[in-house]
């Protein structure tokens, strides 16, 4: 043999080992990618865990035919098959694992050829390389076809163990229930139509802002434009209720002539009409009418005289607040209020008496208020 045949029987035989051994490499129980690269349409094929199986009894059956007979026949990588996409667990979402079999068809198409048998160094190439160290021996194609039977026979039996199951998470599961439980979990609804507009809305004001943030930032002036403008606005404001606030009192104090002609305010009936009526309760014996007719002639009275506005809608004890403190009528007004409640809103049965000192009462105020 030659110096260049045995360079070149040496070149093939080192690719084929390392092709094998990293195959070997690649198929170790090692971590699986869950998403290889998918390889040219039509090498692999999807198939479940029996077809997977199936498969690697199939290709142990072909390594012993081919390691007995070393022919096309027997070694045809044809007959390895595509490759196959196993999946990783018992889901249906469960990712795929890609097992190849090129180095079982790099194999079978070294094969074929016999064993290059073990020749001497040459001298010369002796010396060439005695520097550099002696090359090592490479495993020849009957030990490679060995080696491939038992891989294949290790992954069959890998394949055949019982898949560890899932975790429960039982724990993670309950401490997740008591998260849950929780107050801050108790009260959860789904969003509204309203949280969901109310929402969007305050986006849009913080994105406004934020606008305004960043404009301010290049322009200065747009800072006190916006500080001046809230501090104008704001006294505006503050005036038009002021203004609103005095027109409203100004019409309170004062006294209104259509509104004493109307038929709500006691002043829309003569005084002296009061007092009649008060007198024929009191002969025919129901002195609580009496007391509250004498009573509001009395009112009638002293608003026909303009002490205070007509209205209708005030309770005795306004009419009361309306007297000055130093008033010589608050007196008898406050007496005469007092017995009206008292028979009238208490619900206290009234005598002769009663009615007789709430007449003279009513009756000093008219007087009062005629002088």
């Amino acid at each position: 043999m030659t110096l260049h045949s045995a360079i070149a029987q040496w070149g093939r035989t080192t690719a084929l080992a390392a092709l094998f051994w990293t195959g070997s490499l690649a198929g170790a129980v090692s971590p699986i990618p869950t998403t290889p690269p998918a390889p040219p349409s039509g090498r692999w094929r999807d198939v479940t865990l029996d077809d997977y199986r199936k498969h690697l009894g199939e290709l142990t059956t072909l390594v012993q035919a081919c390691a007995n007979a070393r022919d096309l026949k027997n070694c045809d990588p044809l007959l390895v098959g595509p490759d196959d996409r196993i999946p990783l667990g018992n889901t249906a979402n469960a990712g795929r694992r890609l097992v190849r079999y090129g180095w079982l068809r790099v194999l079978f198409s070294k094969a074929e050829e016999p064993d290059a048998p073990s020749a001497p160094p040459d001298r010369s190439t002796k010396s060439a390389s005695g520097s550099a160290g002696a090359q090592p021996s490479l495993p020849v194609t009957s030990t490679l076809l060995k080696q491939a039977g038992l891989r294949l026979a290790a992954d069959l039996a890998q394949a055949n163990a019982a898949s560890p199951a899932a975790p429960a998470h039982s724990l993670e599961r309950e401490t997740m229930a008591q998260v849950l439980a929780g107050r801050d979990f108790r009260d959860l609804e789904q969003p509204s139509v309203r949280d969901s507009i109310e929402e969007r809305v305050g986006n849009w004001l913080n994105h406004l802002l934020e606008s305004a943030t960043r404009l301010r930032a290049r322009s200065a002036w747009v800072g006190r434009l916006l500080v001046w403008g809230f501090i104008l606005g704001v006294s505006v404001a503050l005036v038009w209720a002021l203004l609103q606030l005095e027109r409203r009192w100004r019409v309170r104090l004062v006294p209104d002539d259509r509104a004493a002609l109307s038929s709500k305010a006691p002043s829309a009936r003569k005084w002296q009409l009061w007092l009649e009526d008060a007198r024929r309760a009191a002969a025919t014996g129901m002195w609580r009418d009496a007391i509250h007719l004498v009573y509001w002639a009395a009112i009638a009275r002293l608003e026909s005289r303009r002490l205070w506005p007509a209205d209708r809608a005030r309770t005795p004890r306004e009419y009361l607040a309306l007297i000055a403190p130093e008033d010589p009528r608050r007196a008898g007004l406050t007496a005469l209020t007092g017995s009206f409640e008292r028979t009238w809103y208490g619900g206290r049965d009234a005598a002769e008496s009663d009615y007789r000192h709430a007449e003279a009462i009513a009756s000093s105020l008219i007087d009062g208020g005629a002088a």
